[in-house]
C-alpha cells in the first residue's frame, strides 16, 4: 500500500457482491498530503486495475478526480471473495509507482483454480493468439495477434495511446508487472493490427496471468492468458532498456 513515501488509502470500506459501488480513495505523498499533481501516462493520470485473488476476474478502470485529492470510480465486484486493487500512476516530478490494496467482499466464497495455460483466447467473436515466452530476468518480446471470424483485424483503434494495453500479474502473490508496447499510433511505423507487440520482464519462474485490452469498432475487449515462465531460451528477447521494465 505504501512505497517511496506514497500511500494508497481506500475511503470506501464496504462493497457488496454484484452491486455498483462508488469506490473512493486517496493517494498521499511524502508530506502526508493528498497528491493532486500527476503526470499523464498512456492518456491518463491514473490507471486502476482490480483483479480477483484467483485471477479469474479482471477490470481496468479509470477513476475521476472529485477534488481535494480524492478519486472516485464506479466499481462492481461480481461475487464474494478477495480482490486486489492497483493504482498505477506517476506523481509530477517523480517516477512511476504502483500501489495496491486488498478489497474484501463478504459472502460465500469458493476460489476458482487458475485458468489453464493457453496461448489462445476467445472473446466476443474475436480470437487472440500469443507468441513469445516469459523468461525470468530477461526482457522478452510478446506478440498478440487479433482476428475475427477467421480474418486478421487490421483496423484496431488506439486505446490508452497504443493499439493494446497489457497487464501482467504473477499468480502466487499478484505482483504487478509493467509491460511496454512497441511503438504507438501515428508514429509512421506501427501498424493497426493484426499484431500488437509488447516487451516484458518477469522476475521469477512460475505462472503469470496476462490481460490484453484492445479496442475495435468502438468497444474495448479483454483477452486473458495464463503463461508459465521458466529458464528455457525465449522465442525472442531484447536487451534491457527502454522497452523493458
Amino acid at each position: 500500500m505504501s512505497a517511496d513515501g506514497y500511500t494508497l488509502t481506500p475511503l470506501t470500506t464496504t462493497i457488496k457482491p454484484d452491486t455498483p459501488t462508488d469506490f473512493r480513495f486517496t493517494l498521499t505523498g511524502p508530506n502526508n498530503k493528498p497528491v493532486t499533481d500527476y503526470q499523464v501516462q498512456h492518456d491518463k493520470k491514473l490507471h486502476f486495475i482490480v483483479v480477483s485473488r484467483d485471477l479469474n476476474s479482471f477490470q481496468h478502470l479509470h477513476p475521476v478526480e472529485t477534488g481535494g485529492g480524492v478519486w472516485s470510480v464506479k466499481l462492481t465486484l461480481p461475487a464474494a471473495g478477495a480482490y486486489r486493487a492497483f493504482a498505477d500512476f506517476a506523481p509530477a516530478g517523480g517516477d512511476g509507482l504502483t500501489l495496491g490494496t486488498d478489497l474484501l467482499v463478504a459472502g460465500d466464497y469458493a476460489p476458482e483454480p487458475l485458468p489453464p495455460t493457453s496461448r489462445t483466447a476467445n472473446v466476443d467473436g474475436y480470437t487472440v493468439t500469443l507468441d513469445g515466452d516469459l523468461i525470468p530476468g530477461k526482457a522478452s518480446k510478446v506478440t498478440l495477434t487479433v482476428s475475427k471470424d477467421g480474418h486478421p483485424v487490421t483496423d484496431l483503434q488506439p486505446y490508452l495511446g497504443a493499439y493494446g494495453h497489457l497487464v501482467a500479474l504473477r499468480a502466487r502473490d499478484l505482483a504487478y508487472l509493467h509491460v511496454h508496447p512497441d511503438g504507438e499510433p501515428g508514429d509512421g511505423t506501427t501498424r493497426s493490427g493484426p499484431e500488437i507487440v509488447f516487451y516484458t520482464e518477469v522476475p521469477s519462474t512460475g505462472n503469470y496471468r496476462l490481460f490484453l485490452d484492445f479496442q475495435h469498432e468502438g468497444e474495448v475487449r479483454t483477452a486473458g492468458f495464463t503463461l508459465s515462465a521458466d529458464q528455457t531460451t525465449p522465442t525472442s528477447t531484447v536487451a534491457p532498456g527502454d522497452h523493458g521494465h
